[in-house]
């Protein structure tokens, strides 16, 4: 009888932890490894190859030379690659994603979740000859661009004031370009991404290139990498992030419903969970000049 009385304590404690929040990131972590995406085409190699469409839906479609466009044909690596980490080993954790972004990791270790998307951002501006609108402010609320960056311009930082001087020769190169990326990547982040963006007020405004983010420190901020939609105006999200350690960007599966998977639906202000992480609120902003 005794036995029997600390079985059931103990089958009680375990389902009450599979019930709270951090007991459910577990749980589908243990799941990924026996569930399959249902809409996955292994030999895609850009984003919008490899995501395939659930019946009824249509993917969106947006105009060439678009940041939406040019996130949608990202190039991926091939299917089975693996999440690396900033220091060249695989991270612990490998059945929560279906496609890794063609992204160098550097191995600086600076390069993590909302720098992973400021990073593609900062690229398809160069990418399209709009060098000009490359900037992102830093946590202090200063802004840091790119042509002051490449005319020699360095921050000097006290505290929280902050104080550009030109100290260094003018170089517009992709080599200096990244130097300067680390920098941003350096003071600027979750939070500071909230602060500087707009913010998308209903899930029908949200386009490719959204973020949904959880400001703070630590925060994290993920990328709405596609969307579908059906007749009845019902949209299905593709997720893709960074994540801390500083590692591959991947596109992620849902873990809470393989019969759309790696599709996901999103409401605003509601608790969502994605593989290894889960945010209490969900919240959306938008990248200037979309």
């Amino acid at each position: 009888m005794k036995k029997m009385i600390f079985l059931l304590i103990v089958a009680s404690a375990v389902g009450y932890f599979f019930l709270s929040k951090k007991g459910k990131v577990i749980k589908n972590v243990a799941m990924s490894y026996i569930i399959s995406p249902n809409y996955v085409n292994k030999e895609g190699i850009t984003l919008s190859t490899r995501v395939l469409i659930p019946e009824g839906f249509t993917r969106v479609n947006y105009p060439e030379g678009s940041f939406q466009k040019y996130i949608q044909d990202y190039t991926l690596l091939p299917f089975q690659a693996k999440i690396i980490n900033y220091d060249g080993n695989e991270y612990m954790y490998q059945s929560g994603h279906i496609g890794i972004l063609d992204i160098p990791v550097p191995s600086n270790g600076l390069q993590q979740c909302a720098d992973a998307l400021i990073r593609i951002r900062a690229e398809y501006l160069w990418d399209t000859h709009q060098k000009d609108k490359i900037g992102f402010n830093f946590t202090s609320g200063h802004y840091c661009s790119w042509l002051q960056y490449a005319e020699g311009y360095r921050p000097k930082i006290n505290g929280s004031k902050v104080v550009f001087q030109k100290t260094a020769q003018a170089n517009h190169s992709k080599a200096q370009f990244y130097k300067y990326l680390d920098l941003i990547y350096m003071y600027a982040g979750t939070q500071s991404l909230y602060d500087e963006l707009s913010t998308v007020h209903t899930i029908d405004a949200i386009e490719v290139g959204d973020m949904l983010i959880n400001p703070g420190s630590p925060g994290h901020v993920v990328l709405i990498a596609d969307i579908a939609t059906n007749a009845e105006g019902k949209k299905l999200f593709i997720l893709a992030q960074g994540n801390t350690p500083a590692q591959s960007v991947h596109i992620l599966k849902n873990l809470n419903n393989s019969g759309i998977s790696p599709w996901y639906e999103l409401e605003l202000d509601a608790y969502l969970e994605i593989p290894t992480y889960y945010f209490n609120k969900t919240q959306f902003i938008r990248f200037k000049d979309l």
